[in-house]
């Protein structure tokens, strides 16, 4: 694959830290469990950490995964469609620019196309009654659509802000490496998920479908 040009290969994560930090590396392909240390402590003990792809044979580590912002997570055996579209969204995030210098600055791998700087902060706005609200990114746990309106479930109370806009203008507001839309009328926060069933997600004891069409897509985010 001619968009790959690789650097270096190890077995222990702690060889590669002086390539990292003396060379210009974009991507780092990272195996979650690894002599001296695991994946997910290793990239998160780099002071300036590339775009990074977690490869593992462990699904249960994915949503840990993407909270620390992973362009993708690969379950093993990898099936090569999969690698392909991996390392495809590595190479858009990388030319148009969408992360910072020093990666560990941002917050998003894969910035929305609204409003950028807010979400970088981790909140957004929303028009709610007759004024914008705050909401921060990590106290949504999903987003309902009612017809014309959203309804977005706030964690840790009963509360819900209904804000007139569509999916999509929604979408564009989120970084799409946390939120998903799983249904055609459901948005979730993928560290909020409790469980994964059959055709159904848990989210704080509400269980919300997965669309058919959906499916093909939601599972091997999660490693499923």
């Amino acid at each position: 694959m001619d968009i790959v040009q690789v650097v270096g290969t190890y077995t222990n994560p702690l060889e590669a830290i002086s390539i990292i930090k003396e060379k210009q590396i974009d991507l780092i392909f990272c195996d979650i469990e690894m002599p001296q240390i695991n994946g997910i402590d290793f990239i998160s003990s780099l002071d300036n950490h590339p775009l990074f792809i977690f490869t593992t044979a462990y699904s249960q580590y994915a949503v840990d995964g993407f909270e620390l912002n992973a362009i993708d997570y690969l379950v093993k055996p990898i099936p090569y469609h999969r690698f392909i579209k991996a390392v495809s969204r590595a190479k858009e995030a990388i030319s148009n620019k969408t992360v910072p210098a020093e990666a560990n600055t941002y917050h998003n791998v894969f910035p929305s196309n609204g409003d950028a700087s807010s979400t970088s902060q981790g909140f957004i706005f929303v028009k709610a009654e007759y004024e914008s609200v705050k909401i921060n990114l990590d106290d949504i746990e999903y987003i309902q659509g009612l017809k014309d309106y959203l309804k977005i479930h706030i964690k840790g109370t009963n509360k819900a802000i209904l804000t007139l806009m569509s999916f999509k203008e929604m979408l564009n507001k989120l970084p799409s490496n946390q939120f998903f839309r799983v249904h055609k009328s459901f948005v979730v926060n993928l560290s909020c998920i409790k469980s994964v069933q059959r055709n159904r997600i848990v989210v704080h004891d509400v269980r919300i479908p997965i669309g058919e069409s959906y499916r093909a897509t939601f599972f091997p985010i999660l490693g499923l």
